[in-house]
């Protein structure tokens, strides 16, 4: 009996074995090893995967980022031991590390790998809180700088095209020497050195700045005829060529729009809803998620109050009411998603004003010189490599030069200056500062005065009546004036010298009181230059156009290479305009360009 109970027990444990085995089996069998989509593409399951607990330990993965040589190179400017945390990510099998420092705030961040204790994308200082801080040549610009290839071939055409070369050591050729050095500091920039690329622009500004200031001041003698390298045929050709190489390389070839002409195409589009863009841009804060994650892992796309799903640009209001105009005409030819995808409208004013600007300038050359300035002063436009560059950031910065250059083709009509002074200033605030100069412009006379404020006026109620779209035009305007002004003033950047002082670290200056000496200096020299010379034909406006717009640029503290294009017209001027006039007390002996 207890032998055969034996067995029955035994067999009872094989049956029981045998069917916990063929149901595990069975289990691994419909387990899947991917994730399972239904017919309408909605996930149902998902594998199971072993979680396994972290190689090292959080001290081991602070220790390793703090060993990383340019981390501990930048700590040594904080005499006080950092206070460090670490997360660890389940999914990426990575630690993500950071390091504070007292005011400082974080001063350090990087991913370890937990495996090997590899240290990866190692940030210090302002490539912390800075993603365009952190290099690399597929930040902005698209194709035009993502190939050298073409940076630097359009830097040669636009040397070679413009240079004299019967007199290589001209100080034409070294003007555009000059505008070409910005090179220097984008690849700083590029390569992710941060405080040499914002130091090396400073030069190139003020070499620009006095060249601009002699030439409004002293002027020049009759300007000789272009040396240009090819027939003037051959240079309108090229001109024409680079023009629609740009345009082909936006269209097909341009990364995703960037935060500037995102928002221009939101504030677009709430203009044409029936709202003002000020107080109403997408924001993230206090709103459910209902996008998918981006490659950082953010969703940016939250429903908002009026209950559309929009991808978040909370600061994107920050620019005067004609940033936003200018792009309507895109969003009424390609509304907007409420994502922030191709953006075709961003495209649209991009391209728009980037054509407006190169064809008022070659219809300035014709008006005032003859068809070889004009093609001159095209071909400077399209080949300049910056112009392009902030073309194929899809940036709004082509707008504010456009239409002080068409308000350069009216000189004589001081009305029309006016609007073209007060459409600019309403783009970028920036523009304002010429306004002292073009109200005097020939010279002082209350009547031509009075005409050039009443344009401005005018022109500044138009782009301000957006503000009526708004239930309480009061309430519009502080909004404004709180979403606008005090941002750009108290703003902070690491991409002048201005704002360094915000780290805290021993051996990077503190230059904020500079910053504010040279701000005053600069409103002063936009006053002065309006009334001395008393007497100033279009040569000498324009040089001293650009150095006003110089000045204001050099004590920006947030300074980027967009900001080029802002310029580069008037110094074009400066450099190809006849010299008509001479202004009263010039010398003979003056030396020629």
């Amino acid at each position: 009996m207890e032998l055969r109970a034996l067995i029955r027990r035994a067999a009872v444990v094989v049956a029981v074995a045998g069917f916990l085995v063929a149901t595990a089996t069975a289990q691994a069998a419909t387990t899947p090893t991917a994730p399972v989509y239904d017919a309408s593409g909605r996930l149902v399951d998902t594998p199971l995967v072993a979680i396994a607990r972290p190689q090292l330990t959080m001290k081991q993965a602070v220790a390793d980022l703090l060993r990383e040589p340019k981390v501990a190179h930048w700590l040594e400017r904080y005499p006080r031991h950092p206070v460090t945390d670490a997360k660890f990510d389940k999914q990426t099998r990575r630690w993500l590390v950071h390091v504070w420092s007292g005011r400082a705030g974080e001063v350090a961040q990087g991913v370890v790998v937990d495996s090997t204790g590899q240290v990866l994308e190692v940030r210090t200082g302002p490539q912390v809180a800075w993603q365009m801080a952190r290099g690399g040549r597929d930040t902005f610009g698209g194709a035009i700088l993502d190939k050298p290839v073409i940076w630097y071939s359009l830097c040669a055409v636009f040397l070679l095209g413009l240079a004299d070369l019967r007199r290589l050591l001209s100080l034409r050729n070294l003007d555009l020497v000059a505008l070409l050095s910005f090179c220097i500091s984008l690849e700083l920039h590029v390569r992710g050195h941060v405080f040499a690329s914002a130091t090396a622009v400073y030069p190139p500004l003020l070499y620009l700045l006095g060249r601009c200031v002699w030439i409004g001041f002293r002027g020049r003698r009759a300007a000789q005829p272009l040396r240009a390298v090819a027939p003037i045929w051959l240079l309108a050709a090229l001109a024409i060529f680079l023009l629609g190489f740009r345009i082909g390389l936006n269209v097909q070839t341009s990364r995703a729009v960037i935060d500037v002409g995102y928002a221009g195409v939101i504030g677009g589009e709430r203009i044409v809803h029936g709202q003002a863009p000020y107080g109403h841009m997408p924001i993230e804060a206090d709103r459910p998620a209902c996008g998918s994650a981006d490659a950082a892992g953010e969703i940016r796309e939250r429903i908002q109050t009026s209950g559309r799903c929009e991808a978040a640009n909370p600061s994107g209001d920050t620019y005067g009411p004609v940033a936003y105009l200018a792009y309507v005409p895109g969003v009424l030819a390609f509304p907007w998603t409420g994502k922030w995808d191709a953006l075709p409208a961003a495209h649209v004013a991009s391209i728009g004003w980037d054509l407006l600007a190169a064809f008022g300038l070659a219809l300035v050359g014709l008006r005032l010189g003859d068809r070889r300035l004009a093609v001159t002063l095209l071909f400077a436009w399209a080949a300049y490599p910056f112009t392009a560059y902030a073309l194929m950031s899809d940036t709004n910065d082509a707008i504010m030069p456009a239409l002080l250059v068409w308000g350069f083709l009216a000189l004589q009509r001081p009305a029309t200056r006016g609007v073209a002074v007060a459409l600019s200033g309403w783009t970028k605030f920036v523009a304002l500062a010429v306004a002292p100069l073009w109200l005097t412009y020939p010279r002082f006379e209350r009547r031509n005065a009075v005409r050039f404020v009443a344009g401005f006026a005018v022109a500044t109620l138009a782009a301000f009546s957006i503000l009526l779209l708004e239930p309480s035009l009061w309430g519009a305007v502080k909004t404004f004036w709180h979403r606008t002004i005090p941002t750009q003033v108290g703003r902070h950047s690491p991409f002048s010298l201005w704002d360094w002082g915000q780290y805290h670290a021993r051996g990077i200056p503190n230059l904020h009181l500079v910053q504010r000496v040279l701000e005053v200096a600069a409103v002063v020299f936009a006053l002065v230059v309006a009334v001395v010379p008393r007497e100033k034909g279009p040569l000498q406006l324009a040089a001293l156009s650009a150095a006003v717009l110089l000045a204001f640029e050099l004590v920006l503290t947030h300074w980027f290479y967009f900001y080029l294009p802002w310029v580069l017209p008037f110094i074009a001027l400066a450099l190809f305009l006849p010299a008509t006039q001479r202004p009263a007390g010039q010398r003979d002996d003056v030396e020629p360009v």
